[in-house]
């Protein structure tokens, strides 16, 4: 029989199933020694004489099984005769002020500078993920955009979980006023857990206003917004809440002293 070019093979002959194929296309498809003895499957092993499964190399890369974020306790005091060391502590930090007291900038190089895992979680930057439909607040305040900027801080708050669950400290920043408690400090403690440790950045309003202007883009305020903010800030003043003022400080100083103040924190956790 002819088989065009491509076409599948005819399926093997078994009993019960047609009648068998003609002696010419057996003798032409065996190969040579053929006896036409059948053949019959190797028994399988016996269950005993089977090899254990053998495992993976160290080497091997696979899924790497993370321990889920939860809400972050509050730090337990060191010894007494052990002074708390910040540096080397895992911390969630959440650095507080105007726009222009440089949380962004003590931000990023506290994290980089720490002996221990350190990130940096930026609201502004995880805010402004949003291309298409962004809400600028600068626009206008509405719905839209004071739902974004919930969406940002919940965000923000499930990623510090996620890195401190796996030993990683984390600092956000964020302009958090003191006259929205829900809002403000009380969505962070939600988001986070009640072991956030919060540090207020207040410099002098001038110096508010001269770092404000070096800045470009939707991060640029105008002046009397600057101030307005700057005074809302001022009700930190009285709340319990540690106070840097960085007006004469740079960038290490400041953090600096943030290790400080975030020293007494560890010992002595402020109520808010």
């Amino acid at each position: 029989m002819q088989h065009a070019v491509g076409s599948p093979l005819p399926p093997p002959h078994r009993p019960g199933h047609g009648p068998a194929p003609s002696p010419a296309w057996n003798q032409a498809q065996q190969p040579p020694g053929f006896t036409g003895a059948p053949q019959h499957p190797p028994a399988p092993p016996h269950p005993q004489a089977q090899q254990p499964p053998v495992p993976p190399h160290r080497e091997t890369t696979g899924h790497v099984q993370l321990p889920p974020g939860g809400p972050v306790a509050v730090p337990s005091p060191p010894p007494a005769q052990a002074p708390a060391d910040p540096t080397a502590t895992t911390l969630a930090v959440l650095l507080i002020g105007p726009a222009g007291a440089g949380k962004t900038s003590v931000a990023k190089y506290w994290a980089e500078c720490r002996r221990v895992p350190t990130a940096h979680i930026s609201l502004d930057d995880v805010r402004e993920w949003v291309r298409s439909g962004f809400a600028d607040p600068q626009s206008g305040w509405n719905d839209h955009s004071e739902a974004q900027y919930r969406l940002a801080r919940r965000t923000c708050g499930f990623a510090a979980r996620n890195f401190l669950a796996n030993g990683i400290s984390c600092i956000l920043d964020d302009a958090v006023f003191p006259d929205r408690p829900v809002v403000g400090l009380g969505g962070w403690k939600r988001h986070v857990g009640p072991g956030l440790l919060p540090v207020v950045l207040l410099p002098g309003l001038e110096i508010v206003l001269e770092r404000n202007s070096q800045r470009s883009g939707n991060r640029r305020l105008t002046d009397e917004e600057v101030a307005r903010i700057h005074g809302r800030m001022a009700g930190w003043y009285g709340s319990g809440l540690p106070i840097i003022d960085n007006s004469q400080l740079d960038v290490p100083g400041t953090a600096q002293v943030l290790d400080e103040v975030l020293a007494r924190a560890i010992a002595s956790p402020p109520q808010w």
